[in-house]
């Protein structure tokens, strides 16, 4: 797994960046509700006003403040205030009512809220004619004389007395919380500017206006936060996957047959595509989900944690745990089981499509597709059931943020009203609780993703981890150039794996540069077994193979594959044009020599009569050209190279008796330099070979001409005399 996900260093810059964002996103949303509650608590209920540090105020009511404050606030607030007076005629038509009655202004904007909060509440109180307020200061004060202003009662009292009723009062104020007290200040602040003539309504525009700017503008950061994380990550993802899928290619290029009988066609098709998709989008979303989730929850938990109804955060947060885990248990079985199902789904229209023909000619269409539509229907029950969870999931969610929001809603209300909460507080605390909940939801979306992701990256490392059984020397050779063409076995054994006897025993001969060496045997005899181990499709279990003198386990693959022209039993072809087929091996190749290959494939006349001629397309896999067609453009292709060796492995079986023996004749003329191995089933194929190899049941039975065979091989003479009458192989 850590070569899989390893790729994901070469985007380690956007990583950082796209973490980086998602930090000032979250910020950023976490920000937007603490908007919300100030323009509810400051804008609407305190009028703009955002502290309790009163710029203006009568001479009267300063007054009356500096009789509840010490020496040391004192000291600060003469520091912060100045005395205007009618004289000072630049403040007149700011404040008409200068004409009448002085008033105090503050020197600069300095917040002193601390100190002048109290006074400015204890004035408020006192000035109160609220039945509650004015009875408590009857049982704080005795026998005040009706009509009395308490503020000269107040002047005449030394420290210790104020002292010990504001003592008194503090002990009463103290249930309630500080943004009630500051409201209540805030009270007593409006009424003041009111009085003197500022325009409150002018305060609270101006800073709900600003504090609405603020808003859209973080709304508008946070969009293109968004979008940029998105585009980040997305280009993150397909970089990934791109890579990926490059490397699962290259990785199952150097499998041998071997592997391929392991992991299936269909499966590898299925691991390349698919899983890689769902690796893709578990990279994209861990990116975006896993990542910026718990930004966002656990920083909206810390700014309710301190909450009188915080309570109601662990009832939603344990309720969603509950769903999530229930859906997480019923669900992860089937997760397991897609990629599988998409595997045999994908086996069962290969199946189909490459063996259509088949199915025609017998008639089995009606079977297929059963076979076909029990597959589909097995996948689709599995994905229905998948999105049914999903289904019921995000209503769930739903559901329990509304039930959540209302659950707030009634509790905050009570606090509310006992003043120990505000509005905005209660507007904000939703919020932050819608936040923690859509983290948990984005979170419920990854344990939906992450199990069939998680089925994917297993299979994917699978790929990497499954170690090729035909391993390239660290330290290679050199072929030796005065043995050029020489391919020579030498008590060759061979096994398939996992089997329990040898394929292939004892198998010792050699073959020079300008031979040709054919090899001819019963079904099953290991002819085709034999020569794929030239190419190292396999490797020799016993004993070794030489070319041009060297083991071919000690040297490259590439070098060792460079020199060897081969043509399997089923000629592929790829899509594209039949000049693209031939030059496949060889992209140099001029004009001149294609026609020459051609010419010696037997493969120009039918090139020839096509309208397009070398630019005629072929479809994948050669499905418009017929049987012998394909296999001569597999034999151009093959020469093409222009190789030491050629092995064309029953090459000319679709071929008709005619093409056959041409092909054979400008094989031997054009090719006399090369190394030649064939393997048929007819014996005019193999009867003008310089030696001839027969094999029966992995043995080496006769190696000989033609006639040498026919004198001392009963196999041999059985496989002629079953093709050819007597009287034919004495002309022959």
């Amino acid at each position: 797994m850590k070569k899989i996900f390893s790729i994901l260093s070469k985007s380690k810059l956007s990583i950082f960046i796209i973490i980086i964002l998602l930090l000032l996103q979250a910020n950023c949303d976490l920000a937007l509700p603490d908007y919300t509650a100030k323009i509810v608590n400051i804008g609407i209920q305190q009028n703009g006003i955002e502290n309790t540090t009163i710029e203006v105020i009568r001479e009267s009511e300063f007054n009356k403040l500096v009789i509840f404050t010490n020496e040391s606030e004192d000291k600060i607030i003469f520091q912060n205030y100045k005395l205007i007076t009618k004289e000072n005629k630049e403040y007149l038509k700011k404040y008409p009512l200068l004409k009448k009655e002085n008033l105090y202004i503050l020197k600069s904007k300095k917040d002193i809220s601390k100190t002048i909060k109290k006074p400015l509440l204890l004035v408020s109180l006192f000035e109160s004619k609220d039945p509650k307020t004015l009875s408590m200061m009857n049982n704080m004060i005795k026998n005040i004389p009706n009509n009395m202003d308490i503020f000269m009662i107040f002047k005449n009292m030394n420290d210790n007395q104020i002292n010990g009723i504001v003592n008194q009062i503090d002990s009463k104020l103290s249930k309630l919380s500080d943004s009630m007290t500051t409201q209540m200040t805030i009270s007593k602040i409006k009424s003041e500017y009111e009085i003197i003539g500022v325009s409150t309504n002018n305060i609270q525009l101006s800073y709900i206006a600003n504090l609405g700017i603020r808003m859209i503008l973080l709304a508008f950061l946070i969009m293109a936060l968004t979008i940029t994380t998105t585009y980040l990550s997305s280009k993150v993802g397909a970089l990934f996957a791109a890579d990926l899928r490059s490397k699962v290619v290259k990785k199952v290029m150097g499998y041998s047959n071997k592997e391929f009988e392991e992991i299936s066609t269909s499966s590898l098709i299925t691991r390349s595509t698919n899983d890689i998709t769902q690796i893709q989008t578990l990279v994209i979303m861990t990116l975006r989900i896993v990542i910026y989730a718990p930004l966002l929850g656990f920083g909206a938990l810390g700014k309710v944690s301190g909450s009188s109804i915080s309570w109601v955060i662990g009832v939603a947060v344990l309720t969603i745990l509950s769903i999530i885990i229930t859906l997480f248990v019923v669900a992860m079985p089937k997760f397991k089981m897609l990629q599988k199902l998409i595997d045999k789904l994908n086996l069962v229209s290969r199946e189909i499509l490459t063996g259509l023909p088949v199915i025609r000619a017998f008639a089995t269409e009606k079977h297929e597709e059963d076979k076909f539509d029990k597959a589909n229907i097995d996948l689709t029950k599995t994905n229905l059931f998948v999105n049914r969870v999903m289904t019921i999931m995000m209503p769930t969610m739903m559901f329990v943020m509304n039930a959540i929001a209302i659950l707030i809603v009634y509790a905050g209300a009570f606090k509310v009203d006992a003043g120990v909460m505000q509005v905005g507080d209660l507007f904000a605390f939703i919020s932050y609780t819608m936040q923690i909940i859509i983290s948990f939801l984005m979170i419920s979306m990854m344990s939906i993703i992450l199990p069939r992701s998680w089925v994917s990256v297993k299979r994917i490392a699978e790929v990497f981890d499954k170690e090729t059984s035909i391993i390239e020397t660290n330290e290679p050779l050199k072929f030796d150039k005065k043995l050029k063409g020489t391919v020579e076995f030498k008590d060759v054994y061979f096994r398939y794996p996992d089997a329990l006897e040898d394929v292939l025993e004892n198998i010792s001969f050699k073959a020079t540069k300008g031979t040709t060496t054919a090899l001819i045997g019963s079904t099953g005899s290991g002819k085709s077994t034999l020569i794929n181990l030239i190419p190292r499709f396999f490797d020799v279990t016993g004993g070794k193979i030489l070319i041009d003198g060297v083991n071919i386990k000690d040297v490259k693959l590439k070098n060792l594959r460079s020199i060897i022209g081969f043509v399997p039993q089923k000629g592929i072809l790829f899509s594209g044009t039949i000049e693209s087929n031939i030059k496949f091996g060889n992209s140099k190749l001029s004009k001149k020599e294609i026609d020459k290959v051609a010419q010696i494939s037997q493969a120009l006349e039918f090139i020839e009569s096509k309208e397009d001629k070398y630019n005629s397309l072929i479809s994948e896999g050669g499905t418009n050209v017929s049987g012998g067609q394909k296999q001569r453009l597999a034999i151009a292709r093959a020469i093409a190279i222009n190789p030491e060796i050629f092995i064309f492995d029953d090459s000319f079986s679709a071929l008709d008796y005619k093409t056959d023996s041409n092909l054979r004749k400008m094989i031997k003329k054009e090719l006399k330099d090369s190394t030649i191995f064939i393997v048929a089933q007819r014996i005019s194929t193999v009867i003008d070979a310089d030696q001839i190899i027969v094999l029966d049941e992995g043995n080496i039975v006769g190696i000989g001409t033609h006639k040498e065979l026919l004198k001392n091989c009963s196999v041999y003479k059985e496989i002629a005399l079953s093709q050819l009458s007597e009287e034919e192989l004495t002309n022959e």
